[in-house]
C-alpha cells in the first residue's frame, strides 16, 4: 500500500491549471478541452468541475497565469532606469516579445469571449479575471501620462495597446514580413533591431516624434 497522502484539493486545482497552460503553449486554446486536460491531469473527466464551474472559468483561471508572466514582464520593463519615453519602449517591447514567444497563451488571454472578464461564475476563491488584465492597462496609461503630449493619455494608451497587438498579431500571420520584405517566413520573431524599429515607429505615430 502506498503510503503518500492524496493531493489536496488546492494541488489538484494547481495541476489542472498547470496542464492547462503546458497545453495552450503546445497546441493552442482550441485543445483545450475539459477532457483533454483531464486525461492528461490523470484524473476522471468530470473531475475539473469540482474545481471550475465551467469551461470558461477554467479556461480564465489558465489566462491569469499569461497575465502574471506578462505582467512581470512589463514591470520589469517599465521599471528599470531611464527617462519616461525608453521605459514605455521598453514596456512595449516587452509586450510584443511575449506575445511572439508565448502564441498560444497570448492568443488565450485576449478572447475575452472565452473568458469570464468580470469573474461569473469563477471559483470563488481565485481572483477575478479582470483584476489581472486591468492593471497592465492602468500601468500603459501612466507611462504614457508621463511622457506628456497627449491630453487624453487612456485613448492614447488603446490605440497604442492596439497598434502593438497589431504588430504581434501580423507578425504572427505572416503578414508583416510579406509587406516589409523581412526574410523570416511564418511567425517566427524579427530581430531584436527590427522590433526595435516597429516599436519606435509606433510610439512616434501616438506621442509624437523624440525631440533631437
Amino acid at each position: 500500500m502506498s503510503s503518500a497522502n492524496p493531493p489536496s484539493d488546492a494541488s489538484l486545482r494547481e495541476r489542472l491549471i498547470d496542464v492547462g497552460v503546458d497545453l495552450v503553449t503546445t497546441d493552442g486554446p482550441a485543445a483545450l478541452g475539459l477532457r483533454e486536460i483531464a486525461r492528461r491531469a490523470g484524473v476522471s473527466h468530470g473531475a475539473p468541475r469540482r474545481y471550475f464551474p465551467t469551461h470558461r472559468a477554467l479556461l480564465s483561471a489558465i489566462a491569469r497565469r499569461g497575465f502574471a508572466e506578462l505582467g512581470e514582464r512589463i514591470a520589469d520593463g517599465a521599471g528599470a532606469a531611464g527617462p519616461p519615453r525608453e521605459q514605455l519602449a521598453a514596456l512595449a517591447r516587452a509586450y510584443v516579445g511575449f506575445a511572439l514567444e508565448r502564441r498560444g497563451m497570448f492568443e488565450l488571454m485576449f478572447r475575452h469571449d472565452l473568458l469570464n472578464s468580470e469573474g461569473e461564475e469563477e471559483a470563488a476563491d481565485g481572483p477575478q479575471l479582470r483584476e489581472s488584465t486591468v492593471p497592465l492597462f492602468g500601468m500603459l496609461v501612466e507611462r504614457v501620462a508621463r511622457c506628456g503630449g497627449s491630453e487624453a493619455p487612456g485613448v492614447t494608451a488603446a490605440a497604442l495597446w492596439a497598434n502593438l497587438h497589431g504588430i504581434a498579431q501580423l507578425w504572427r500571420w505572416g503578414s508583416l514580413q510579406l509587406a516589409m520584405g523581412a526574410p523570416a517566413a511564418g511567425g517566427g520573431t524579427p530581430d531584436a533591431e527590427l522590433l526595435d524599429r516597429l516599436v519606435a515607429a509606433a510610439l512616434d505615430a501616438h506621442l509624437g516624434p523624440v525631440a533631437r
